[in-house]
């Protein structure tokens, strides 16, 4: 075994065991967020080309399963569903394969598939990658959605627990305005909350893929929990939203545009805010807006106080 490959399977294991520590101890949110932390390493290992990996292409099968079983424990953690569900035993078998995966060779114990090949861009990513213009899909939205694997649901975590003289903040995703809404593959918005220097305040958050697309606008609809107390967020945070839809010719999934909301214009009611293009400034030091024409992003919001 290399030296570089022992070091990814003892950072996956310590992963691992961390994130099932959580389960068993009923923390979720930690829970979740180191399921999906693992399994987007794990996704990105198993996508990566052969000579830039530690790994066969069987092992990176069997890498790819349990990146998908993770994101299945972590969909059941925030189901109401109680049936069907991806349990904490289930997932615990688990740790020995992915300890031993250079020599396993056994039959995965879950009746799985890996997620879709689609490569995953970190945040900034895309700048190294060829921009297209604006008519980038091309005709690609005509055709039938039925032909693209579905995604994963979203990982939306659930409200926090109230806390006397505290506020929490629900943010209702109704809508984005997009002069080719239409053309737009699995869109999904991807929501974070980042200090003044672009840090993560709370866990990151995906919606599920849009529920329609309609003339210029694509409709989401959901309620995203804010992970934090409104009085606990740093002074100059702000709350990102980053647009993402699928690009079948590239074959990834890619940062459309993104919005940003200050702390000071929290405050219950509907919001619209200004669309961006991309690569998302965490920093807000250098914005472009996306287009002069007026579309937007459709927010209403919600506080919580006891």
């Amino acid at each position: 075994m290399s030296e570089a490959a022992r070091s990814l399977l003892q950072r996956w294991g310590a992963s691992f065991r961390k994130g099932t520590d959580f389960d068993s101890w009923g923390q979720l949110v930690e829970a979740i967020d180191e399921y999906q932390i693992l399994a987007r390493h794990l996704q990105k290992e198993a996508q990566s080309q052969h000579n830039n990996s530690e790994f066969t292409e069987d092992q990176k099968k069997t890498i790819a399963k349990i990146a998908t079983c993770l994101e299945l424990r972590s969909a059941a953690l925030q189901s109401t569903q109680s049936q069907e569900e991806f349990k904490l035993e289930d997932l615990k078998k688990l740790e020995p394969i992915l300890k031993n995966i250079l020599t396993y060779n056994k039959e995965f114990p879950f009746d799985v598939q890996p997620v879709p090949l689609r490569k995953i861009l970190a945040p900034g990513e895309e700048e190294n990658l060829e921009f297209e213009e604006d008519d980038e899909e091309g005709g690609a939205g005509a055709g039938s959605p039925d032909s693209f694997p579905a995604k994963v649901p979203g990982t939306l975590l659930p409200r926090l627990p109230s806390e006397p003289g505290m506020t929490l903040l629900t943010i209702k995703i109704e809508k984005i305005g997009l002069k080719d809404a239409g053309q737009c593959i699995d869109p999904y918005i991807t929501v974070s909350v980042k200090d003044v220097n672009g840090v993560d305040l709370t866990p990151v958050q995906d919606t599920p893929v849009a529920s329609r697309k309609e003339d210029t606008y694509v409709h989401f609809n959901v309620d995203i929990e804010i992970q934090k107390h409104v009085e606990k967020l740093t002074k100059g945070a702000a709350i990102f939203f980053e647009f993402k839809h699928y690009k079948p010719k590239k074959r990834f999934t890619s940062t459309k545009c993104f919005a940003f909301m200050e702390m000071d214009e929290i405050k219950p009611g509907t919001i619209v805010i200004e669309l961006y293009k991309k690569p998302t400034d965490f920093k807000r030091k250098k914005l472009q807006l996306l287009t002069k024409k007026p579309l937007y992003l459709h927010l209403h919001q919600m506080l919580h106080k006891e």
